[in-house]
């Protein structure tokens, strides 16, 4: 029986949480570390939820894709399912904070986040490096097939030509270097100040590059690994401290940053309210860029102590973005173009499957005739019999060969779908079907 394979079949299904939609308190409750969202891609691989799965998490977004098997109707439903369960919360507690998005809408939302115009900071260039590490360790993983691959290497593709086509990212601003400004606009110039960053990944590493171009005096960098906190501080000439001595290096700098991937707040009020009595009342400016939050929220009533994390960067934001909003139709026309480009692509993979599930159906009738020996003179050699299953053989190919080549053929996008349709009609597969 043919099995009716549609463009349909091959949509990408989103679910997602991003800064737009949720505040950083629901944002950090849902995020995914590396680990969980390879773990969780496995999980909605090996129960059926999809078939193909990958998990991108980062400071300002939370978002899994999926492409669902044709047995799973309803998708969207078992992905926002799954997405609330792994992070043991009821579907109440976030429900009004998520998008759904299926086919073509998830397509182009990808291909805005990639571009830089989803981002916080709008042209951000950081994120197209977040998507290109998700996509390579799902890919590694296993957990992509030829959906998503297509889909993660388009929106890469169009990522690039975004930023080579059009201004939006000239002079980027980045999480980091907002940070940097909003302690700017405390202490104005930075130099002869001192500062600590807790952490030593890439948003880190923006920071201490930021803060070196800001002409920062004293810098130290303590991070779980030592051995890249030195790296860190060889590469831009600041000092090293081991994870261990944390507590001892709070005391003394005028700025801390924080970037610490972890599940549970680092710094709570207590400690900072002793951190405060060793500094004598002196004032201490925190920028929280970690999500879930390094710093416990109730740690802003400590007195002379500064507190802000991620959404506290609006003013930031909205200056770098009315700067660069000329250039967004010009993004925007790229990635329709992208978007046309993926979709052609879809329905010509759907429309040969159905030539491959035509020819299975019409090979299987072929040989329940031949089976059948009311329908063969009798006592047929062996010799005859081999000759009969090569002519229907070829029978079969010769009447698909036509329709097939001119589908391939068809110039354009609605052209293929629409002799696709003919074909799937004329044929009975959808009648025939399970």
């Amino acid at each position: 029986m043919v099995r009716s394979v549609q463009a349909e079949c091959l949509d990408v299904t989103l679910v997602g949480c991003n800064h737009r939609s949720a505040s950083v308190g629901v944002r950090e409750r849902i995020a995914f570390t590396s680990e969980q969202a390879l773990h969780a891609a496995d999980e909605l691989c090996m129960r059926g939820i999809v078939e193909e799965a990958i998990v991108l998490s980062t400071c300002n977004r939370s978002e899994v894709y999926g492409v669902a098997s044709e047995q799973n109707a309803d998708a969207p439903a078992a992905l926002e399912g799954f997405f609330t369960a792994f992070h043991g919360l009821s579907p109440s507690d976030i429900d009004t904070h998520l998008y759904r998005h299926t086919g073509g809408p998830a397509v182009e939302h990808l291909f805005r986040v990639t571009a830089g115009l989803d981002s916080m900071m709008l042209g951000e260039a950081e994120i197209l490096g977040q998507v290109r590490d998700a996509y390579g360790k799902a890919l590694e993983r296993g957990t992509t097939g030829p959906v998503l691959n297509r889909l993660f290497q388009s929106a890469l593709e169009i990522g690039k030509r975004v930023r080579a086509e059009t201004e939006l990212g000239a002079h980027a601003m980045s999480v980091a270097s907002a940070g940097v400004k909003l302690a700017e606009s405390v202490f104005g110039d930075l130099k002869g100040h001192s500062a600590l960053i807790m952490g030593a990944g890439s948003v880190a590493e923006q920071v201490i590059g930021c803060l070196r171009q800001r002409g920062i005096g004293e810098m130290r960098i303590v991070n779980r690994s030592r051995e890249r906190a030195e790296e860190l501080a060889v590469r831009y000439g600041a000092a090293p401290a081991s994870w261990e001595t944390l507590a001892d290096q709070l005391s003394w700098p005028d700025v801390i940053v924080t970037s610490v991937s972890a599940t549970d707040a680092v710094l709570d009020r207590e400690t900072l309210e002793k951190v405060m009595v060793d500094r004598e009342g002196r004032a201490i400016f925190i920028v929280d860029l970690g999500v879930p939050r390094n710093v416990q929220s109730d740690a802003a009533d400590v007195y002379n102590l500064y507190l802000y994390n991620l959404d506290d960067l609006d003013k930031i934001v909205s200056g770098n973005r009315n700067a660069r909003e000329a250039e967004i139709p010009r993004a925007e026309a790229l990635i329709q173009e992208q978007i046309h480009k993926f979709d052609a692509w879809k329905n010509s993979i759907a429309a040969v499957r159905l030539i491959e599930d035509l020819r299975a159906q019409m090979h299987e009738e072929r040989r329940e005739f031949l089976r059948d020996r009311r329908q063969l003179p009798e006592n047929l050699s062996a010799a005859e019999r081999e000759r009969m299953e090569q002519l229907t053989s070829d029978l079969v190919e010769r009447l698909l060969k036509g329709p097939s080549g001119k589908l391939r053929r068809a110039r354009g996008l609605r052209e293929r779908i629409e002799r696709a349709e003919i074909l799937r009609e004329l044929f009975g597969a959808d009648e025939n079907s399970e």
